[in-house]
Formats: structure tokens, C-alpha cells, sequence
């Protein structure tokens, strides 16, 4: 299971690995656990088949930063309502012993439009039963009455300061999967340590609580709120405040095509480019609506390419648009493709738009900065496996970068610290195609994003440029950065942990690779273990985990390759960038660059 690490045993009968199989959970006012999931399991018992149900309850899917992500279906290795309801009973516990005024303030939960149909499950079922958890305990809840982006999420947290936010979406992951993605009172993703708090808490609250299934008891509580109209409303109006070239929004003939990948995005992307000014993009027909079995892609992801966006060229070489935006199912992500001189389509990576919007966003704050003392306290963020160019940039610009951990909830924690010591951070982003655009949202958001990128595109058409020519610009003036950025589907832990440890065992005990084929290594960090031998104590400044794997290799040609293990998915990712610092006086070459690249991901792993 993707997110079920744990190896605590359970057997299917025993308290909490029993629930979904016995008729005692009833409620009094006659609600039953979930049917399906019931039989399943009821069935599995009388064959006696011992497999099955192991696999179904001989571990619990384990709570972590990212909540939880697994597939749907029953026991407690899988997402359903019984698990719902337990890991909602833990977070409701965590959350009153932190918060006093928490029946005041209260929590968001917001839903994607995933559903399971043999399991029973969806985003919204699970939705309403969290929602019932909490108001079963006098806690007020903004539940939104309709399928959301998760930006809305941590936006809705932060605006009407309330005390944490649930999202229940499993992002771009296989149609059977669903997650549980929990933000704290600052906007953000959880860190730690409340992720090991929380997931205490959930195991002391197992059993569940009285009407736990029946989700209809809340439609008549005073203390639930649909916060869908208003957030609609303000979440548009704060997104205003990036956009800058309303007049040329409003002239522009650029066309655009976006499409959600039968997620949620279609609607709030047309709200979007209303709210900029844009005329509304070509939506591809056949996944502009909300679809759980996604039908038209093998995988639900913008990030995997072009064979993600086969029916958005179509629809763009009849309708004449040159440029495609296309979100992941929750629409946290975006991916943009741009139609060549050549008539091919490019697809920016994730490092390359990150350039162009951390380029486009820098200098529309510079143009509209009345005081050019102020960018002493201007920032911007990416993650350390993602390109260095806003280094270039802020290096020969003047204003601050940080780098952080992989993922959003370490850039969002992040970016709130420095807000609250008065610092204005412009953007973060990574390079899974994940950018922040706008403060309004402590986290990716591919709405903004989208709409951010249309307003930049049909700028630089007043200047008779392409995206693609003005990345070339960007890499002129900051330094040509060539990535690659790819993985490897890995299901066994044990060949996962074996990969890992011979690079730490290389030629001995706690040797690494001195060499990359002909390249030779000059540096190494190892955030699992926490060795750096850059730092004169060999410790690593970042934040280390035993629990997930990572090392950076540094080459003494400049060049840095990072393998990691998700946190998400049962995959093996690999990172590798070169750069040549100044590409005026140095052209660099590309053809050695690319060899490089191709040298780390053909030997490293």
C-alpha cells in the first residue's frame, strides 16, 4: 500500500480490525457501516480466506505529513469510511488538546470527485462522515457543498482563521486511490511533529463513536457551514492582486487550451481567466467534466507529458490555440505545453516553467515596487530536488532564495515564518509542476498558476515572443539550467532499502560512489541519514528522516543528481542538473550538458 509503511500487525478480528465486520457498530438511529465494504469482508470470512484478509487488515495505513494516500476498499489497509471515521476521531482528539477555542473557530473540509464503485467509497461520503465526526463533538465545520481544487482548502483555513483544514483528494494518483490531506491553522500541510501526534491520537481512538456512520445528522446541525459562495468570491478577488496587464488580457488574440483531466479544475480555471480579464479558454470536451474512472488517460497526471495531452493538441489545431494549460484532477498542479515555429509542441517541464513564472513575477513586482529598497525583504522558494535558477536569479537580482525539503509543506511552513516576520515572499515551486503564485495560498495551486501563466504569455505576444524564446532570455541572463527529472515504479520495499544501502555501502561500510561514470563525485548528502560532507561537522543543515530515502550527489563539474523515495506513490525518483553560469560569454555546451544528464540517470541507478 502506498501510504501503509507500518508494521504493526493486526488480526481481522481483534479490535480495531474487526469494526467493518460486525454487526455490533450499528448506530441507534439505524444507520450500518458501509454494505459493500461489509460483505466484502463478510464473505472473505466465511471462505476463510486468511490471504485476503491479511492483506486487507494485517496493517494500518500509516498517518503521516501527507495524511494518508492508499487505495479504496476494505480493512484498515485501505480508505473507507471506517478508516475515515477513526483517523477523523484521532484528528478531532489532537486537535482539542491544542486548540481551547476549537469549538469556536473550527475546521474546513473540502472534496475532490473521486469515487470507488465496488468499495462504496467517494471523496464526498468521506467528506461527511469527517464532517459528522467533528460535529458530533460541538466542533463547527465549513464543509463545501461541491467539489473543490485543494488550493480552496488552505485558502478558506487562512481567511477565516480557523483551526485546521482537511482535504480528502489522492491528487493525480490511480483512479482506486483517495487520500486525506490535513493543513494546520497557518494555511500549510502538517509537519512534524504533528503528523506523529495525530497518528497517536488515532490509535487511541479506534473504536467508533456513537452515529459515526450517519452522515444525514449533520444536514440539520447549526454548527455546519457551506463556505462554497464565499470563497468563490474572495479567493478570485485576492488572485486579482497578480494580475498586472489587465488592458492587454482584455485585447489579446492569444487562444488557450485547458483541460482538467476529468477533475475539478474546468469551472474555477473559466473563473479565473474571467476574473483577469481573459477571454474564457477551449475546454477539451471529452475531460473538461468530473470523471473517477478517467477514461480518455492511463494515468491522471499533466506531469507525465504528452501522452496526458493527445486530445488537447487535437483541440488546439482546430481551434487554432498555441498554447495548452492542463491541471491534475485536484487542480493544485499545472502543466503547459506551447506550439512550436516548427509545428511541433513543446512541453515546459516543471523546472522551466518554474523559471518563467519566477522570471515574470520578479519583474512585475519590480515594475510595480514603488521602493527599490524593499527587495531586501522579497523572497522566493523551491525544493531542493528542483532547478537552482531563482538562485541565478536572486543572486544577480539582489533578493533572497531558500531552498527546502521536498514538497509544499515544507515551503509552506516556510513562506508563513516569513510573512510573519514582514518579508514578502513572491513565489515558491517545485518541480513536480507545483507553484505558488499567490500568499493568498500556502500551498500549489494550478488555478492561480494557470491564469498567472495565460497573463504572461499574452504579455510577451505584445512583444512578438513565445514562452520558449523567453526562457532562452531567461537562461541568457541567469545561466543555462538543462534537468532531467524522471522515476523508476518500484512495489517492494526491500529492493527500494537494498538500492539505497549499496550506495551507502559502496566500496565498504559507509562508502558512497566516488565516480558517475567518467564524472567524478565531489560532495554528498544523505538526508536519511543525515550525512553531509560539505559541512564541516558532516551533519546536513536540512531536516533529516530515517523514514524515507534521499541522497544528493555533488559533481565536481557543478552538476547534482538526488535520488529519493516518494512519500506518495510506490516510486523511485531521480534528479539530475547541470548549469553553465553565464550564458553570454560562455555558450554552453549543451551536447556535454546532456551528456552528463544522461550519464547520472543511465549509471546512478
Amino acid at each position: 500500500p502506498r501510504s501503509s509503511r507500518s508494521q504493526r500487525r493486526f488480526s481481522p478480528l481483534s479490535r480495531g480490525g474487526g469494526h467493518a465486520a460486525s454487526p455490533r457498530f450499528s448506530t441507534a438511529a439505524g444507520a450500518w457501516p458501509n454494505p459493500k465494504t461489509y460483505a466484502i469482508v463478510k464473505q472473505l470470512l466465511a471462505e476463510g480466506n486468511a490471504g485476503e484478509l491479511q492483506k486487507y487488515f494485517g496493517s494500518r495505513m500509516e498517518f503521516g505529513t501527507a495524511g494518508l494516500r492508499a487505495a479504496m476498499g476494505a480493512g484498515i489497509s485501505h480508505m473507507n469510511d471506517l478508516t475515515i471515521i477513526q483517523t477523523t476521531q484521532g484528528f478531532c482528539r489532537y486537535l482539542e488538546k491544542n486548540f481551547s477555542d476549537l469549538k469556536k473557530r473550527g475546521v474546513v473540509i473540502g472534496f475532490d470527485a473521486r469515487a470507488h464503485l465496488s468499495s462504496g467509497g467517494s471523496s464526498k461520503r468521506f467528506a461527511r462522515l469527517a464532517a459528522n465526526t467533528f460535529i458530533s463533538q460541538g466542533v463547527p465545520v465549513y464543509l463545501f457543498s461541491d467539489i473543490i481544487p485543494t488550493p480552496f482548502v488552505p485558502y478558506t483555513v487562512t481567511h477565516l482563521k480557523l483551526c485546521a483544514g482537511i482535504m480528502v483528494t489522492a491528487s493525480h494518483n490511480p483512479k482506486q486511490d483517495n487520500g486525506y490531506k490535513v493543513y494546520w491553522e497557518n494555511g500549510a500541510q502538517i509537519i512534524s511533529p504533528h503528523d506523529k501526534g495525530i497518528s497517536q491520537a488515532i490509535e487511541e481512538n479506534q473504536e467508533p463513536w456513537p452515529q459515526a456512520w450517519d452522515d444525514k445528522l449533520i444536514d440539520s446541525s447549526p454548527l455546519l457551514h457551506d463556505p462554497y459562495a464565499m470563497v468563490n468570491k474572495e479567493y478570485f478577488k485576492d488572485i486579482q492582486k497578480q494580475c498586472f496587464y489587465r488592458n492587454i488580457n482584455k485585447e489579446t488574440n492569444l487562444k488557450f487550451v485547458h483541460t482538467s483531466v476529468h477533475g475539478v479544475g474546468h469551472k474555477f480555471v473559466q473563473l479565473a481567466f474571467k476574473a483577469f480579464d481573459l477571454s474564457p479558454p477551449f475546454a477539451v470536451p471529452e475531460q473538461k467534466d468530473p470523471d473517477p474512472d478517467f477514461p480518455t488517460v492511463k494515468y491522471p497526471n499533466p506531469e507525465e507529458g504528452k501522452g496526458v495531452l493527445t486530445l488537447s493538441f487535437a483541440l488546439a489545431e482546430k481551434d487554432g490555440a498555441r498554447i495548452i494549460l492542463a491541471n491534475d484532477p485536484d487542480a493544485d498542479r499545472l502543466a503547459v505545453a506551447e506550439k512550436q515555429e516548427s509545428g511541433e509542441w513543446k512541453v515546459f517541464s516543471g523546472n522551466e516553467l518554474g523559471a518563467l513564472l519566477g522570471w515574470w513575477i520578479f519583474t512585475c513586482w519590480k515594475n510595480n515596487s514603488r521602493d527599490t529598497r524593499a527587495i531586501k525583504d522579497v523572497y522566493m522558494l523551491s525544493s531542493t530536488v528542483s532547478s537552482k535558477i531563482l538562485r541565478a536569479i536572486a543572486l544577480k537580482e539582489g533578493f533572497h532564495f531558500e531552498e527546502t525539503l521536498t514538497g509544499f509543506k515544507w515551503m509552506g511552513n516556510r513562506a508563513k515564518q516569513l510573512m510573519d516576520q514582514g518579508k514578502a515572499v513572491l513565489f515558491a515551486f517545485e518541480e513536480a509542476i507545483g507553484y505558488m503564485c499567490c500568499p493568498a495560498v500556502l500551498d500549489k495551486d494550478g488555478v492561480s498558476a494557470a491564469v498567472i501563466t495565460a497573463e504572461m504569455a499574452s504579455f510577451l505576444a505584445t512583444r512578438n515572443l513565445s514562452l520558449s524564446q523567453q526562457l532562452k532570455a531567461v537562461y541568457d541572463e541567469y545561466g543555462f539550467h538543462i534537468t532531467k527529472a524522471s522515476y523508476f515504479i518500484c512495489h517492494d520495499p526491500k529492493v527500494i532499502q537494498q538500492l539505497f544501502d549499496n550506495l551507502r555501502n559502496f566500496d565498504g561500510k559507509n562508502t558512497y560512489p566516488k565516480s558517475c561514470g567518467r564524472f567524478k563525485v565531489s560532495g554528498i548528502r544523505d538526508l536519511t541519514t543525515g550525512y553531509d560532507s560539505s559541512q564541516p561537522d558532516q551533519k546536513a543543515i536540512l531536516p533529516t528522516s530515517k523514514s524515507s530515502q534521499m541522497i544528493t550527489f555533488t559533481f565536481a563539474n557543478g552538476g547534482v543528481a538526488t535520488m529519493r523515495t516518494s512519500g506518495t506513490e510506490p516510486k523511485i525518483k531521480y534528479y539530475s542538473e547541470l548549469c553553465a553560469p553565464d550564458c553570454k560569454a560562455h555558450p554552453p555546451g549543451v551536447g556535454k550538458i546532456r551528456n552528463f544528464v544522461d550519464q547520472i540517470r543511465c549509471t546512478g541507478l
